[in-house]
């Protein structure tokens, strides 16, 4: 069953086609890249396949997850809900909030499965704070647990932001620009978490990039946007230099930047720190 199948997509905005009839399949545990310079339509895009925001009120729009309709001819389906609990999303913005500990931010995944007085109050078990402890310990920040999430630096909190995604147990992940105001050992670090999750516990990832060199390093597949259409869907690494050029012309150069240097994953923090975190 293909995790995302997208059929004739368009939306409008003010006159202007952001996205222009594009159809795409992505298949279950795959790692795809978006790329595309300002304005090809990448975050429109993430935000349709998530159920954020409607297409025009055409019958050929449909997006598909899991072989189940989350819109159609500009219209959430029935059980779009539902089926949203499957997706979960990581923005430029991380979406954390700051006066909360980042333990329970990362707790905030569950909400759409605990019951919701129980979520409503923030009143989570035992077990689901060991949960999240771990998700915490996999990014590799599990020290900062007990600490309000705007103390944390901006690589941490999109670390924290992927942690929360795990406890949702989501089954795709959608990623916005996830990298766009990280410093490069951020990125990388981000990236790596990212490339983690998909390797190990097979979660289909989607994630828009607006550096090519990160496409090229850590996804087989990327889909390059133009102008609210698909100008490339292959293998990343055929994504040269002059590829691009021919793809965006001038545009192209804020694709490209230097090859970032390898940094070594973070350590894994004591596990001893879950007891402390959860008493």
């Amino acid at each position: 069953m293909t995790a995302i199948e997208i059929d004739r997509l368009s939306k409008t905005y003010g006159g202007r086609k952001a996205l222009n009839a594009v159809s795409l399949r992505v298949e279950p545990g795959e790692r795809v890249a978006l790329i595309g310079a300002s304005g090809s339509g990448k975050s429109t895009l993430i935000r349709h396949i998530s159920g954020l925001i409607k297409s025009d009120a055409e019958t050929c729009c449909k997006v598909t997850v899991h072989g189940r309709p989350v819109q159609e001819a500009g219209s959430l389906s029935k059980g779009a809900k539902e089926t949203r609990r499957e997706i979960g999303l990581i923005f430029q913005q991380f979406n954390l909030v700051g006066r909360l500990t980042v333990l329970t931010n990362v707790l905030t995944g569950l909400l759409g499965r605990v019951p919701p007085l129980r979520g409503g109050l923030m009143l989570f078990t035992r077990e689901e704070k060991l949960l999240a402890m771990r998700a915490l310990e996999r990014v590799g920040i599990a020290e900062t647990a007990l600490q309000r999430a705007s103390t944390l630096s901006g690589g941490q909190q999109q670390r924290a932001a992927i942690a929360r995604a795990m406890v949702q147990e989501a089954r795709i992940l959608l990623a916005d620009e996830p990298i766009a105001s990280l410093d490069p050992a951020s990125a990388k670090r981000v990236m790596e978490n990212l490339s983690a999750l998909n390797e190990t516990d097979g979660v289909t990832l989607l994630v828009s990039l607006h550096q090519v060199e990160y496409a090229r390093h850590y996804f087989p597949r990327t889909i390059a946007l133009r102008d609210g259409e698909i100008a490339y869907d292959g293998p990343s690494e055929s994504l040269s230099r002059a590829a691009l050029q021919d793809l965006y012309g001038d545009a192209s150069e804020e694709l490209i930047l230097p090859e970032a240097t390898q940094v070594p994953r973070p350590q894994t923090p004591a596990a001893a720190r879950l007891d402390t975190a959860v008493a």
